[in-house]
């Protein structure tokens, strides 16, 4: 059996309409384990709160695998723990959405998310794909720039998914439900 970290970002409360709420609900229904937590002060998040969240919550099943999704500041706070390697132990890793440095840096709430961010330093021990979309107003650059290219990412770009929010259409999307159950799934637009 597979355990699925789910790991939402800033001022996320986990609504019923995420694609990542959703998901958790198919996951369960199909028999696996899910963590979705809510973490810490999501309106004001610390990052040594997150990285403490990350740490219980990213704990290696007893038996089966363990894959995780983060969503938009989580990436970043998967970044920040590979960096000092505090990473869970996963089989695999889903980058959805991270908001870029510049952005990141420019909301107080959450600059210290991307303060003194190396991505040199980054160790990414398990295999890493990367889904972002144009016209998201919180990596206007794309991420495939700031994430993919130098941390050398496998990418699926989705043409017009915004932040892959549910503003953005993305409340149901099969096609992280079939990664999450074939790791050489391509993840396409929910639409």
């Amino acid at each position: 059996m597979t355990t699925y970290l789910i790991l939402h970002g800033f001022e996320n409360h986990r609504p019923p309409g995420h694609w990542q709420h959703w998901l958790a609900g198919e996951l369960r229904e199909r028999g696996h384990e899910v963590r979705y937590p809510q973490l810490p002060e999501p309106d004001a998040p610390v990052l040594g709160d997150w990285l403490d969240a990350l740490e219980e919550h990213g704990k290696r099943p007893a038996e089966g695998g363990l894959v995780v999704l983060a969503h938009s500041l989580s990436v970043l706070l998967w970044l920040r723990a590979a960096a000092a390697g505090r990473a869970p132990e996963a089989d695999r890793v889903l980058f959805v959405a991270p908001p870029s440095p510049p952005v990141t840096r420019s909301v107080p709430e959450i600059a210290a998310f991307a303060e003194g961010l190396d991505l040199g330093a980054v160790r990414l021990e398990a295999p890493v794909r990367l889904v972002y979309a144009d016209g998201d107003a919180y990596c206007p650059e794309g991420a495939d720039v700031h994430y993919g290219t130098p941390l050398g990412l496998d990418m699926d770009a989705v043409p017009g998914g915004g932040h892959l929010t549910p503003a953005d259409g993305y409340g149901e999307w099969a096609s992280v439900l079939e990664w999450c159950e074939n790791p050489a799934a391509r993840v396409r637009a929910a639409r």
